[in-house]
């Protein structure tokens, strides 16, 4: 049985890692690279950086923050945002990156999907997913731009196209738990989870242990991915895995 990671994300807008609430409100909470190092310290399986503004803003991935987080942390570390080409992703890979996580750019032009994992190996691109239930309960459509633009696509669409590009993981966000702290969004993840041959990975909403615990035991995910817990240190990596192995779910301690 494969063991169940782990994730910190550190969203990062103007050099410093934000949080939020259903994707607005950000707050400042902290320094990436030395939060980074501090998760790797705890025993994080990886580290995902998104720098959530480059998109909306039009400009490039923070390169030199991405090469010190490199520096300072020895684990899988996926970096995303503003990655457009892949050129794009090379820089990053280059940088320090293991891993490429595309977003809004991938809805555009999803050739990028196939030509990332053509280039650089499926395990290299992971395909970020920011989904939000319709209002008549019908299912979820997909969002970009850091959640200000709704495409009109139907999640589980999405997520097969992604698939059958060449998507190595697909690292699905509920804009509806986001920064909520009530619990991941099971029902959606299910949903994925279960047309999906990748790992899944899950985001948004993680409030508690038992949280934790639950997208694990009900199927939903592979890795659950966390920020607000860790960020407010209401939690470290090493509580969470400890809890898990109790719960005798397989983690790496």
């Amino acid at each position: 049985m494969y063991t169940k990671r782990i994730i910190p994300c550190l969203d990062v807008s103007e050099g410093k890692v934000v949080k939020g609430i259903n994707f607005v409100g950000l707050k400042e909470v902290g320094n990436p690279v030395e939060l980074a190092k501090q998760y790797y310290e705890q025993g994080a399986d990886e580290i995902v950086f998104l720098d959530i503004g480059a998109t909306h803003e039009n400009r490039e991935t923070m390169v030199d923050v991405v090469k010190e987080v490199a520096k300072t942390i020895f684990i899988p570390f996926t970096v995303g945002g503003g990655i457009r080409s892949v050129q794009d992703m090379q820089v990053m890979l280059r940088s320090g990156a293991d891993k490429i996580s595309l977003n809004s750019a991938v809805i555009r032009e999803p050739q990028l999907i196939a030509d990332g994992a053509q280039m650089f190996g499926s395990q290299c691109i992971v395909v970020a997913i920011d989904a939000k239930q319709r209002e008549d309960k019908s299912g979820w459509n997909v969002y970009i731009n850091g959640g200000r633009i709704d495409t009109g696509l139907d999640l589980l669409d999405w997520a097969k196209q992604c698939l059958e590009l060449g998507a190595g993981e697909i690292l699905l966000t509920s804009m509806d738990a986001d920064g909520t702290k009530a619990g991941f969004d099971i029902e959606m993840l299910q949903a994925v989870n279960a047309i999906a041959d990748v790992p899944v990975i899950a985001s948004g909403g993680c409030g508690s242990l038992q949280d934790f615990a639950e997208v694990f035991e009900k199927d939903a995910a592979d890795a659950a991915l966390a920020a607000s817990l860790f960020h407010y240190g209401e939690l470290s990596v090493g509580q969470v895995k400890e809890y898990l192995k109790e719960k005798e779910i397989p983690v790496r301690l």
